[in-house]
């Protein structure tokens, strides 16, 4: 038996404004894996203590294997936590969606990388460093390359081999809740929204291919779990004391049929709790939202990203402006609070694609909107189509009003990106808040603003 320590170091800023604060489901599913192997496991989710305390347990956990979650934005705080580690562990590992697509850079802080899905490798990865294995035999492990290897590392890491993807995702053991920090999240929760959520996973992978999308990961993969199992974790979860659901998958409506045996299995359980998803506009129907409705859905977020359809094309996103009027309707229509989310100055868009964007935004009857400036992740096709002027890395933007930070040189200046995100959201909350009035204040304010915006630099 190997102590292992899984670390998600995230540490929320002090403006620290997003809606959406989840437990981290990928770490959990890694620890129940590890704990059904056999391993003592623990895990360390930095969100609600500040660095000091976090590296003081992680140091008191003495455990023989570290392994440390990785994204664009938590880039900086797993590499610092690493170095503090390093001499406090048997074997660091680094895992998640930047690690899978960009293992190099993670080689000179760590001793292996873990390349995609992460619970059967990380397994394997134990079981070999606890036998004195090599670990560069284990599919889906990233090492270095030996010293005086003949090939470059980029073709070294190549030959290594990868993991294919689970199958049968009802096999896969439910993520260990048990080890994470519920009572603050749900304190967190009934602070911040009135409600404590939590995450559940009924697919993985989404066969879509956007421009922008860093799904690298669980790739084009998409695989279901059957109804039964995810209703019992969702029973599992709310026994922890959590009021709602959010199913983090990337397109929960894609299988219609899929979402009506779901929703027939939640009504043959007698089951009551609010729930929402992330779907696409262009796979939801009326009658699809109306049963979603009536067994617990109470809201739905489409990724639209832009309300012109040459920018639609553009992203890759294979949808149309008409397919998303309709799904948004479909949604509204059915009692369902809508959110979308879009990206404003895209990498090739026009002052007029902005606007157009934004009157479309505008237009919809939404609850909730999500504004962005476009980031190039890596591993993604925009980040290649961007090419070199990506060149700085993500940093959370100290502002009073926004958090986004541009990470490449754009077409624009930050600051006409940051005008167009105020300009949006402003024209959001006076249609929502004035009533009435609404359409008086908004062309008063449009005018004006849409001027301004086309004179930005």
């Amino acid at each position: 038996m190997t102590s292992v320590l899984l670390v998600y170091p995230y540490f929320r800023g002090r403006r620290d404004r997003s809606r959406f604060r989840f437990p981290p489901l990928g770490v959990a599913y890694v620890a129940a894996a590890l704990r059904n192997a056999g391993h003592e496991v623990g895990v360390l989710d930095c969100t609600f203590v500040d660095r000091d305390e976090a590296l003081r347990r992680a140091r008191a956990a003495g455990a023989a294997v570290v392994g440390i979650y990785a994204m664009a934005t938590l880039t900086r705080d797993c590499l610092w936590m690493a170095a503090h580690l390093r001499d406090r562990c048997d074997l660091l590992v680094a895992g998640g969606p930047l690690p899978t697509c960009d293992p190099a850079s993670f080689l000179g802080h760590f001793d292996v990388v873990v390349r995609g899905e992460g619970e059967q490798t990380m397994c394997e990865i134990v079981a070999a460093h606890e036998a004195g294995a090599a670990l560069d035999a284990v599919a889906g492990a990233v090492c270095r390359p030996a010293a005086g290897a003949s090939s470059g590392f980029a073709d070294a890491v190549a030959a290594m081999p990868r993991r294919p993807f689970a199958r049968d995702l009802d096999a896969i053991a439910f993520p260990a809740r048990e080890l994470l920090p519920n009572e603050r999240y749900i304190e967190y929760g009934r602070r911040r929204y009135g409600y404590a959520v939590t995450t559940v996973m009924s697919t993985r992978g989404c066969p879509f291919d956007c421009e922008f999308c860093s799904n690298v990961v669980f790739a084009d993969s998409y695989r279901e779990r059957s109804p039964g199992s995810v209703l019992d974790e969702v029973e599992q979860a709310l026994c922890l004391g959590y009021d709602r659901i959010s199913f983090a998958d990337d397109v929960f409506t894609l299988d219609r049929r899929r979402v009506h045996e779901l929703c027939d299995e939640i009504a043959r359980r007698g089951l009551r709790f609010p729930w929402e998803c992330l779907g696409r506009v262009d796979s939801l129907d009326p009658q699809t939202a109306r049963r979603m409705k009536e067994a617990g859905c109470f809201r739905i977020f489409f990724g639209i990203e832009a309300g012109n359809d040459d920018i639609l094309r553009l992203m890759s996103k294979r949808i149309t402006v008409a397919q998303a009027r309709a799904g948004v309707d479909a949604a509204h229509e059915a009692g369902l609070q809508v959110g979308a989310f879009f990206i404003l100055f895209y990498p090739g868009e026009t002052d007029d694609t902005v606007l157009d964007t934004l009157r479309f935004a505008g237009s919809l009857p939404l609850d909730y909107l999500g504004l962005t400036m476009p980031y190039p992740l890596p591993g993604t096709a925009l980040a290649e189509r961007v090419g070199a002027r990506h060149v700085r890395e993500w940093r959370q933007d100290g502002g009073l009003l926004l958090n986004h930070a541009l990470t490449f040189d754009a077409d624009v200046s930050a600051n006409k990106l940051r005008f167009a995100l105020l300009k949006g959201h402003a024209q959001f909350e006076m249609k929502r808040r004035l009533g009435r009035l609404a359409p008086v204040a908004l062309k008063a304010f449009e005018g004006p603003t849409d001027r301004i915006l086309r004179v930005l630099r």
